[in-house]
């Protein structure tokens, strides 16, 4: 039978053809079809183990497990949130921190950066620019490819964060964070698929309702007419009970079981929709973990010490009128920033001479040249909404904890025995990357050094896709079945600062390695010694 097409059928035709070779072109990179990021948050690579992560283990034996993996520093979640959703360093992305002071939002105190009213403010400020570069979801969505976020925790609502959605892509992607839904309208069949149970915000150690709810929202409802090029799955597991029982604890290991299950139920997901063999699984964490040898109320400790140049300057957690010279003390954990407002020389100078001789220090990062620091940039922390002042990250020791696990810090505002993270400690910046899929080798260890920066582009090389700007990360090629010779050689670097203050002399060191033009910290620490005779 003849077909006859009229002229606007044709060029209907003509423009499926586009879209073909369109297709074709932007996928020749990848072998596959679908790419599934599942964030462990706060897994440590040491306790993958046959015996309480059986399905995480077989699937690093199976694919690729990436021995020396990295956060990026600060070594907490929105920052490797961040990192993972952009392949950025904080200086290029813009989030340094959980929390951060932003007088410009929150004249009296900082301001968390999962918080959704610091984003929709800050986001309203700049136009758009609370992350300051694009993630891969927004850069999928400027090729036309809807994505599923979901997340126990509000971080996953980083990745996709915007309320305005326009392209047909964008109204197509879905995003949970916390129980809560854009769009709003597919909340109450979430609801229902849970046997009309409410998502419950409090949480539990381990959290085992939370994220078995949003896992099973993710697989049975986001995933339910289809599952897309990307999809991306937080879990608050391991991370949750580890801060409030410590790594190696019988409730922080019944919770990497439940993380180990979560896993089982994606994966069988994807095997009942045939496209397993079809779909690339990146297992990732954002940071490392340690436990709370000794507080340290540094806020507290400011109060009481003698090193304002006024003797009306204040230093607190939240000031009520903050006047030039006073401190702003920003806590997150194992590190602490601080903003001097007004960035009064004197006093920043003050506040790294009495920080040198604590007992808390580990390495100080300055804003301005002081002996005895490192500038901010040097871990890549130097932000422009503002940067903090000074950035201390706290002491460490590889000492065990009550249930063997090593890793002790010196946190702020913290409780001992309980978990934290967020410093240079080896245990903070050693992380967790597994992934699987039909573009990575089979039993590979991979020894070269990697990092959350990485994620972004390797998800991006895969589907084909060039991001609109080059990434602080690399393309993990050694870890891929396209595997290309690498054109150097990892190297390792430890640079060291003094500074005489006195009886003693403050000493610290950072440790990094870098390899392919991208560099990985991999430690740092620091404390005031008697002086060599």
């Amino acid at each position: 039978m003849k077909r006859v097409f009229s002229a606007a059928g044709l060029v209907y035709l003509t423009f499926l053809s586009l879209l073909v070779l369109a297709d074709s072109t932007v996928f020749a990179k990848g072998v596959a079809e679908h790419v599934v990021v599942i964030v462990w948050d706060g897994m440590r690579p040491d306790f993958i183990t046959p015996q309480y992560t059986p399905t995480l283990y077989r699937m690093a034996q199976e694919g690729v497990f990436f021995r020396n993996h990295h956060p990026a520093y600060v070594s907490s979640t929105e920052v490797n949130g961040t990192a993972i959703a952009t392949g950025m360093h904080p200086d290029h992305s813009g989030i340094m921190a959980n929390s951060d002071y932003r007088p410009e939002i929150g004249w009296l105190g900082p301001g968390g950066t999962e918080n959704v009213d610091v984003i929709r403010r800050v986001d309203l400020l700049t136009g758009g620019k609370f992350i300051a570069v694009p993630t891969v979801a927004e850069i999928l969505h400027s090729h036309g490819f809807p994505t599923v976020i979901a997340g126990t925790k509000p971080i996953a609502l980083l990745h996709d964060r915007s309320i305005k959605r326009t392209t047909a892509a964008e109204t197509n992607s879905v995003m949970l964070y916390k129980g809560q839904t854009i769009p709003r309208s597919i909340h109450a069949a979430l609801v229902k698929l849970n046997e009309d149970k409410q998502f419950s915000t409090n949480t539990t150690h381990p959290n085992t309702f939370a994220d078995a709810w949003t896992t099973k929202s993710f697989t049975h409802g986001l995933w339910k007419k289809t599952v897309p090029k990307y999809s991306l799955l937080w879990l608050s597991d391991p991370d949750a009970s580890q801060h409030e029982t410590s790594p190696g604890s019988d409730v922080s290991l019944s919770a990497l079981a439940n993380c180990d299950k979560n896993l089982s139920d994606v994966l069988t997901a994807l095997e009942e929709r045939k496209i397993l063999d079809k779909t690339d699984v990146f297992v990732v964490s954002d940071h490392g973990f340690s436990t709370i040898k000794k507080n340290a109320d540094v806020a507290d400790i400011l109060k009481k010490a003698k090193i304002y140049p006024s003797r009306l300057a204040k230093a607190g957690r939240k000031l009520e009128d903050a006047e030039s010279g006073d401190i702003m003390v920003v806590g997150l954990g194992g590190t602490v920033a601080l903003y001097v407002i007004d960035h009064q020389e004197e006093t920043i100078q003050r506040l790294v001479e009495f920080l040198q001789g604590t007992d808390f220090a580990g390495v100080i990062f300055s804003r301005i040249p002081l002996e005895g620091t490192f500038p901010l940039d040097q871990v890549h922390i130097n932000t422009t909404n503002p940067a903090p002042d000074v950035v201390v990250s706290m002491r460490w020791t590889a000492d065990l904890n009550d249930y063997g696990a090593p890793g002790m810090i010196v946190a702020d505002n913290g409780t001992k025995g309980k978990g934290t993270h967020a410093s240079l400690s080896r245990f903070d910046m050693h992380n967790t990357l597994v992934a699987k899929g039909p573009d990575f080798r089979r039993g590979m260890v991979n020894d070269l050094p990697s990092g959350n920066i990485d994620v972004a582009p390797t998800v991006l090389h895969i589907l084909g896709i060039s991001p609109p700007e080059p990434m602080d990360g690399r393309v993990l090629f050694e870890a891929l079945r396209e595997s290309r010779s690498a054109s150097s050689q990892p190297e390792t670097k430890t640079i060291e600062a003094r500074h005489d203050i006195g009886v003693l002399e403050w000493r610290q060191y950072l440790k990094y390695t870098t390899y392919e033009n991208t560099v990985y910290f991999d430690e740092g620490n620091g404390a005031p010694r008697m002086k060599d005779r």
